[in-house]
Formats: structure tokens, sequence, C-alpha cells
């Protein structure tokens, strides 16, 4: 959603004639009543309950950088309700296991903390009557919602996002199909079925949750299949280009369920974003979308808007939350700084070793009888949250670095100048008895492997997923 967002706002500022327009529809015109298609396959969601009068409001929080408890800090200053009624975590991942051929949920460690400290980040909020859902979006692998080749791979998927919700006392999904790079991996480009079975399957499996859409990518032109539509089974939908005003198109979907207008907090004009709220009450519309809430006080910007949607201005009615970075700790047993060979824990004599003693990028690193030369040892440098570099003791500048930063399996390991990405960040993860695997920042379920575990001079160090085997465990030996 981020980088996307430049492009939008860019589009936003072309479209500006555009901001007061409502896209009308007639199926958008619709209410729905108990006995139409739409409240049958929704059975009983817990919807908010908004306690005042207006559209509900709806924030996304980038966890990466602030604190998801800060949407429960603005109130309406007279009428003291909560501003927002929905927030929403972004983002979670769908990333694609090649080995095993299918889409999985990831977490990276900044979710993963506000996850497992659900009692301190999602609790709280959902105690004021803010509801809390997950966000899941691409992650430039192949998979997406809409390359799913049969139910039971969509049902798969939605095993896994319903065990989410449950695990973590969520509310709901939200679907954002940007950065999937379909095709990626060998993975298959977008099918018509593909995305409207995942919707089936995981309103099948959370009938009581909400599940939203945000209106982008190849999704929002793949709503409908074999007489099923997407909107049969989500709650809400809302426009996806911030500073603009256009109603997503997800029959059966009424105006109580769409947001058209979308506001970047501080990106987005204070004049811009109070005249997407005129737009919203004059067109009756039900939602109210804001994305990116900061860690500073922005009750004055939230007022541009909040004073028309609601006739009353934004307070700042508690502390505002910081988001310090996680913090991992450091490997036992390892020391930082540290000169190492890396043995193989399936002979525990063969060292990880840089090809001909070569310091040019790209110089492959394999496994090699243990020599005691510069070219099998290695200096492992703390890279924060757990992560080390793992520098060759050829040359200080160059560190051992997944070729083209691949997570396919059989990505080669190779040695490169220093540059502070992940493709150069390694978690050590300790097994016990001197073993330890060594996890890519690049995705926690790859790790480094030997070949076919073998142990020939010459035998390839590559990237693999983990599987527990001989061939990714290593023994870490200090040298004085």
């Amino acid at each position: 959603m981020k980088i996307n967002n430049l492009l939008r706002a860019s589009l936003a500022m072309m479209a500006a004639g555009l901001f007061f327009i409502s896209c009308k529809k007639e199926n958008l015109n619709s209410q729905h009543s108990g006995n139409d298609p739409f409240s049958r396959k929704m059975g009983a969601v817990s919807l908010p309950v908004n306690a005042k009068t207006g559209p509900l409001g709806v924030c996304y929080v980038e966890v990466n950088n602030n604190n998801l408890l800060n949407v429960g800090s603005y109130t309406l200053k007279n009428g003291g309700q909560q501003l927002f009624d929905i927030a929403i975590i972004f983002a979670a991942n769908i990333n694609y296991d090649v080995a095993q051929q299918k889409a999985v949920l990831f977490f990276n460690d900044k979710v993963t903390a506000v996850l497992n400290g659900k009692t301190t980040y999602i609790k709280p909020l959902q105690d004021k009557g803010i509801k809390v859902l997950l966000s899941i979006l691409g992650n430039h692998q192949g998979a997406g919602f809409c390359n799913f080749t049969s139910r039971a791979s969509a049902k798969a998927f939605a095993e896994q996002l319903s065990a989410a919700v449950t695990t973590y006392n969520l509310d709901g999904i939200d679907f954002d199909d940007e950065y999937a790079n379909y095709g990626a991996n060998g993975t298959g480009q977008p099918n018509d079925s593909s995305f409207v079975m995942l919707l089936d399957e995981l309103r099948k499996l959370m009938p009581d949750k909400i599940i939203s859409f945000y209106d982008y990518g190849p999704a929002s032109s793949r709503l409908s299949w074999n007489g099923q539509r997407a909107g049969d089974f989500v709650n809400y939908s809302w426009n996806a280009m911030y500073g603009t005003y256009s109603a997503p198109n997800v029959p059966p979907l009424g105006k109580s369920q769409l947001s058209p207008a979308a506001v970047w907090i501080n990106n987005t004009s204070a004049a811009t974003a109070k005249s997407l709220a005129q737009s919203t009450m004059t067109d009756g519309y039900g939602v109210f979308l804001s994305y990116d809430l900061p860690g500073t006080n922005v009750a004055n910007y939230l007022s541009s808007y909040s004073t028309v949607l609601y006739g009353d201005s934004a307070k700042l009615s508690s502390p505002l939350q910081s988001w310090p970075p996680v913090t991992t700790p450091p490997a036992s047993g390892i020391v930082n700084g540290g000169t190492y060979e890396i043995k193989s824990g399936v002979n525990g004599t063969s060292n990880l070793d840089v090809q001909f003693s070569g310091t040019a990028n790209g110089t492959k690193i394999q496994l090699y009888t243990d020599n005691s030369s510069n070219a099998q040892r290695w200096k492992l440098v703390d890279a924060g949250n757990g992560y080390y570099k793992i520098q060759s003791k050829l040359n200080a500048a160059k560190v051992m670095d997944v070729s083209g930063s691949s997570i396919t399996n059989g990505a080669q390991i190779q040695l490169w100048d220093d540059n502070g990405t992940n493709a150069q960040k390694w978690k050590l993860v300790d097994l016990g008895s001197g073993n330890y695997k060594l996890q890519s920042a690049l995705n926690a379920s790859k790790v480094l492997d030997l070949n076919g575990g073998a142990t020939a001079d010459g035998t390839k160090i590559q990237l693999w997923s983990d599987n527990g085997g001989a061939a990714q465990k290593w023994k870490m030996e200090l040298i004085p």
C-alpha cells in the first residue's frame, strides 16, 4: 500500500476535478433486507456498533511504524464517542512456499508483536467498541487472492486466515490485492474463480466475523463467478485511491457498506478531506476510510472531516503510544564480533568456504574440507533484531549474500559487497547440542542448506525451505 500510494496521490491530483463527484450506481442504492442473499450468507456477523450519528470510521495503521493503540486515542470532543469504529492492522502477507507449492500466511516481526501482544494492543481497542481486522497483502512472491486453481487450495488458505482470527481474537480479515507479482515462482496469473472461492470458503469458516475488501488490483475486476458474487460474502468495501471519491462497485453491497471517500492522513489535504466528507454525507454513504494514522497528534487534521461527518471536532483523549522497534535478543552462545568456522551438521568437519578464496562479487560459497584458511572464517556482526551479517575474513567489506535476493529453493549463496539488505542478514536459531539453523531475513521459512546433504568438496550452499534436516544444521566453532 505504501509504494502505490505515491502513484495514487499523483493520480488524485490529476483527477482533482472529480473530488466532489459521487460515482452513483443503481445497484449500490438498495439497502438489504433480511431476506436477500447478502443477509442470508452473512449470518449473525458482529458488526461495529456505531454510537455516533454518521458513517462508520475505518482506519488503517501501518504497524511497521506506528502503534495500533492510537486508533483508540481519538474521540469526538463534545460527544465523547470513539472517532474510529474499525482499526485495521496493516499488514500481514500472503507468501508462496515454493517447496510445497502453496500460499502461506506470513507475519513480519511488527505484525507478530501486535498479534502476540493481543491483550496489550488488540483487546483494549475492542473494550472501547472498536473492531480490529487484519489486512492481508501480497509480498512479491506470486501468491495472491486471484490465482488459486482449485477450491481445495482456496479453502486451505482460508483455513489459515480463520485460524489467525481465532488465535488472536480478531474481528475479521481485510483483503488488499497489491504486490502479489502474479506469475513469480512459477505461479499462475489471475483467474475468474479464485477470489470468489476464497471468500466463499472464508465466510463458511467465519460466519460471525467481518470481511472487508480494499477495492484494488486484479481482485477488483473478478468479483463474480458461477452465480456467486464477492459482495455475497464481504461486509464492507472502500475506495483505494486516496484523495478521490469513487464508490466501489461490489454488488449487492449498499451505500451503508461502502466508502467512496479515501483519506491518507496528513497527505490528503485537509480541504480535500473535508470535501470528501461533504460528498459522503450528501450522497448518504455509510463508511469513511482513513489511512496511516501516525504517532503524532493529528486531532486538528481529523477535525477537518469529523466536523462534517459527525458535527463534532476530534479530540486526543488519551496519550499517544510510541512504537519502538521490536527487538530480539542475540542468539544464545554467539559472540558478537567473534570469528567462527561454520561446520556442516552432516559431518561436523567440513566448513562453509569461499570458492578459490575469491573476493569478487558473486563468488560462490561452498562446502569444503576444513583447512583453517580465511576462506573458511567468518565474523558475525550484530545487524539488529536478532539478525547477523556474516562477514568474510578474506575482506571485511564482503558478506554472505543470497543471490538476487531470491527466496526460490536452490538460490545460490555467494559473497557480495555489504549493502545492509535482508539478503545479507541471518538469524541464528539455537537448535541445541551446538547446532544452529541460519534463517534468512528475506523469508523466515527459508534457511541455509547444504545441497542434497552431500559432503563432497565443492557442494553447493543454497537457500531452501526449512525442513529440519541435518543439511540445514550448522555448528558454530569460535576461533580464538
